[in-house]
């Protein structure tokens, strides 16, 4: 005897209508955010190319070719013109000791700062913090009069020192703003333990509580790296001396009184953004690790 099949039409319950409109839905959302996302990409990227190409062609094809079109012939001397004629490899090198010695700086110190107002027990802890707030309201220009006034004492100007001071000094306080929140998340029974084995102080710092902050250093030192490297102002203002300057001072020796190499200039433009991409490109996935890290509170 062979059993019956039912075969009377299955009916859609309006539950599996409402999951399959809002499955639709869903995939609608993410292909318009993913559409949206690739065209913020496009335009983010377009200053880019259009540098390249601007710093492959010479004055007449800059001005007489539209901005996105290639030369007829790519200038790739543009690059080895401003490397060995332009003294653009003696600023390169200037940009990169400058910054990498004020980012050490500045790393070394706020983490200090920032371990001694989370870590340890004083009064005056939420004033100091106040303090190095306050740093994030003062305007870069306003300080540099007095700035000038105060290295031209100490004979610091046209000094690589008055450089690395004031970058480190105006970083101070967004760098202790990132590791802030880190640090208030470290678990305190770490610190008890290495106490409890005859730690000092000195070695608990460096031995305990910095290796488990690597992640938002980077992120610190990565923000820290791109402000000086592309800074304008201090460079112009405390340093005369040409061997002293950096890329985006030296780039002025490109514009003469009544000629300019736009070709050169935009050469100089690649060169000086090519590290930061690369470094910000390898490192962005601990960016975010740090700057999220950072967020949460113990």
């Amino acid at each position: 005897m062979s059993l019956a099949t039912d075969r009377r039409p299955r009916v859609i319950r309006p539950q599996s209508r409402a999951m399959a409109s809002r499955s639709l839905g869903t995939r609608a959302g993410y292909g318009l955010l993913y559409a949206v996302l690739a065209a913020a990409a496009v335009i983010q990227l377009l200053p880019l190319v259009w540098l390249l190409f601007f710093s492959l062609k010479n004055n007449q094809e800059v001005f007489n070719l539209p901005p996105l079109a290639l030369p007829a012939e790519l200038r790739w001397e543009n690059y080895a013109n401003v490397w060995n004629q332009g003294n653009i490899s003696r600023y390169f090198i200037n940009s990169v000791w400058m910054t990498v010695l004020s980012v050490l700086l500045t790393i070394l110190l706020a983490s200090f700062v920032t371990f001694a107002i989370t870590r340890m027990r004083w009064k005056l802890s939420p004033l100091v913090l106040g303090v190095f707030m306050v740093g994030l309201m003062i305007p870069v220009h306003s300080t540099l009069i007095p700035l000038f006034s105060m290295f031209q004492k100490l004979s610091l100007t046209d000094s690589p020192a008055s450089i690395v001071l004031s970058y480190t000094a105006f970083n101070l306080p967004i760098t202790i703003m990132i590791l802030l929140g880190f640090y208030q998340s470290l678990p305190h029974e770490v610190e008890e333990a290495a106490v409890m084995d005859g730690c000092s102080i000195n070695r608990l710092f460096f031995s305990v509580i910095l290796p488990m902050t690597a992640s938002v250093i980077v992120t610190a030192a990565i923000i820290n790296m791109i402000y000086n490297w592309n800074e304008f102002i201090f460079v112009n203002t405390f340093i005369s001396t040409d061997e002293l300057k950096t890329l985006t001072v030296g780039v002025q020796n490109f514009v003469g009184q009544y000629t300019t190499d736009w070709g050169a200039i935009g050469a100089t433009l690649m060169i000086s953004i090519l590290p930061i991409l690369l470094i910000f490109f390898v490192l962005s996935n601990r960016i975010v690790e740090g700057i999220a890290a950072g967020s949460v509170k113990g």
